[in-house]
């Protein structure tokens, strides 16, 4: 053989050579890449148990939460950092895992079934979530979550109403959030309906139902209102005629409501802050800071 063909020959034999060893390299790599490993580490997770679309539990069957529809709950809480997330019957942790993964939350999960509870424990060291999120096995209604600021939910309606007492007498402002199901005549603040299935938010009203007397800070102005409130919504009336409220609601602790008296219409836009309500009314075109105070009878 000429030198130079055998030049070309060990040419190609090294250039074939060197792309077998940088394949190999590139799947060894893959293998190993962050997401690989997570992959890897859930695979393990399942050979212990895995669940079942269907399977039944203490109260529901277990019906997996699409990862577009876990996303969309979380962004109608609004979770941040700062909150903290209890998902009850948490399943396989995928919402409480996705609360610190894709939003930095703290999270907790309720699972009442002994084997879900560890798969979900797994799952949570697998994803390298450990520090921020906790799994626990027990019973909901058995668990104190009074600390949450976000409530995750996937129960039947009937469970939604045993628990309805319960999250009513949480801080107002906690957000709740359900898939699939509502809380009867508690009408939710935000609904999203989509491919993915539905979503229905509440915001944890405060209580501000009563009589109160609003006073003009700085000025002389004053007038009286007599809510009554089922959940967010308000009714009631105010003013001296005692005009009939023409809308009112709470989103957690704000509050907004208008009333007209004759030609002065009010719109009333405020927070209630321990025993009172600091507020900005408008009553025709000027606005001015009103200060309520819930009277005793």
């Amino acid at each position: 053989m000429p030198t130079s063909n055998r030049h070309r020959v060990q040419s190609w034999v090294s250039a074939g050579s060197l792309g077998l060893l940088l394949t190999c390299a590139a799947s060894v790599l893959a293998q190993s890449s962050p997401a690989a490993s997570a992959q890897n580490a859930r695979e393990e997770c399942e050979k212990t148990f895995k669940p079942s679309t269907g399977q039944p539990g203490k109260d529901v069957v277990w019906v997996p939460t699409n990862d577009g529809l876990v996303t969309r709950m979380l962004e109608m809480a609004q979770v941040g950092k700062n909150d903290l997330v209890y998902d009850l019957g948490a399943g396989d942790g995928k919402i409480a895992i996705a609360a610190a993964k894709q939003f930095g939350a703290r999270a907790v999960g309720v699972e009442y079934n002994p084997d879900m509870a560890r798969l979900a424990q797994c799952m949570v060291r697998a994803e390298g979530v450990g520090e921020r999120v906790n799994v626990i096995q027990g019973d909901i209604f058995e668990t104190d979550f009074s600390k949450a600021t976000v409530v995750t939910l996937y129960l039947l309606p009937e469970l939604n109403l045993r628990l309805r007492p319960t999250l009513l007498k949480m801080k107002p402002g906690t957000r709740v959030v359900s898939h699939s199901f509502l809380m009867d005549d508690w009408r939710p603040d935000e609904s999203s309906v989509s491919t993915d299935g539905a979503a229905y938010l509440w915001i944890v009203p405060a209580d501000v139902s009563g009589k109160w007397t609003f006073q003009q800070q700085g000025g002389k102005d004053s007038f009286e209102v007599e809510l009554a409130q089922a959940f967010q919504k308000l009714s009631g009336t105010a003013g001296t005629a005692k005009q009939e409220i023409t809308s009112g609601e709470m989103r957690g602790s704000q509050i907004e409501l208008m009333f007209s008296e004759g030609d002065v219409h009010t719109r009333l836009k405020g927070e209630l802050k321990g025993d009172r309500i600091e507020a900005e009314v408008t009553r025709n075109d000027k606005t001015s800071t009103y200060i309520g105070a819930r009277r005793s009878s």
